[in-house]
């Protein structure tokens, strides 16, 4: 991610076809190891009553993901084991120690969370999207920079091709999900979903689901459910922007605006359903896309520029 003058500007991405030929620096793909880490870590001690409380729960449970091999709830002292050895090895994923073996540790761990919760009846889909970078990542030589492991270890280096696949990879994956996602509404919706209709009952139920389990509502759901004006367009206009996710891979401007459009989607799903995806909401989900090791080497840069405009 270049800063300029206080914005952002993207680099080119390897195209589909040459993603083993990608190219990036060590530092880039450490930053994301970093930025990763530190969302999947913090969302899990966000998240920890909830798994906590997994631990109470004797019926309900219906496997889904790797838990469909389970045939019934884990004894508690598992679930409690896994959450923590999750945790410890997000916090060594994050900091880069013993990564090579703890880096996929993190990840089959935050699956295995994620997919025991799910078989309680709790699916968060943004989740698959976190679980595929992290196992990018993990698999990856994410830790050559920036790490313990390399303070710890001779430096290290590689063809500029070991950091860039992963980061292309990683960036391909997001294309591959919202393209998925928006042929999945005109398969199971039909041109029906264009028309509005199935968008506006989804922010309805949604509504009076909420009102019905006596939890908040958007304040803006009703109002938004009777302009039916205007969900034709925003559903047309949310189909569109998921299948032109490729573009986001033609770098440039154009890759800015996709990325745009896809963070006012998610903003305004949370305004009007009080449905919140944070990986995309937190930009964590795009940070394949730029080069995101200047967040950290262009710092005293841009502290400079601040001072001398001081």
């Amino acid at each position: 991610m270049t800063l300029v003058g206080g914005g952002v500007r993207p680099e080119p991405v390897v195209p589909l076809w040459r993603v083993a030929d990608a190219t990036a620096p060590p530092e880039r793909l450490a930053m994301l190891r970093i930025l990763t880490g530190v969302f999947s870590l913090a969302y899990l001690l966000i998240r920890l009553p909830v798994f906590v409380q997994l631990t109470e729960r004797e019926s309900g449970f219906d496997g889904v993901g790797p838990a469909v091999l389970l045939s019934g709830p884990l004894p508690d002292g598992v679930v409690l084991a896994t959450i923590a050895l999750t945790l410890g090895a997000g916090l060594a994923y994050t900091i880069g120690w013993r990564f090579r073996w703890l880096g996929p540790v993190f990840a089959v761990g935050f699956l295995a969370l994620g997919s025991y919760r799910g078989s309680w009846g709790q699916l968060l889909h943004f989740e698959n999207l976190v679980v595929l970078h992290l196992f990018v990542v993990a698999l990856s030589p994410a830790a050559d920079r920036w790490s313990i492991d390399a303070r710890r270890q001779p430096r290290v280096d590689r063809p500029a091709t070991a950091y860039g696949w992963p980061i292309a990879l990683a960036a391909l994956v997001v294309v591959v999900t919202y393209v998925i996602t928006g042929v999945a509404k005109l398969r199971y919706g039909g041109l029906d979903w264009i028309a509005g209709d199935t968008l506006r009952n989804h922010v309805a139920y949604s509504a009076a689901r909420l009102d019905l389990l006596g939890g908040d509502q958007s304040p803006i759901a009703g109002w938004v459910v009777r302009a039916s004006w205007g969900w034709t367009p925003a559903a047309a206009l949310t189909v569109a922007v998921e299948l032109a996710a490729p573009v986001a891979l033609l770098g440039g401007r154009i890759r800015t605006v996709w990325v745009a459009a896809v963070w006012l989607l998610h903003l305004g799903i949370a305004a009007t359903m009080l449905i919140v995806f944070p990986y995309p909401l937190f930009l964590v989900a795009f940070a394949p896309f730029y080069r995101v090791e200047r967040l950290w080497t262009d710092r005293p840069l841009r502290l400079r520029g601040r001072a001398q405009a001081c």
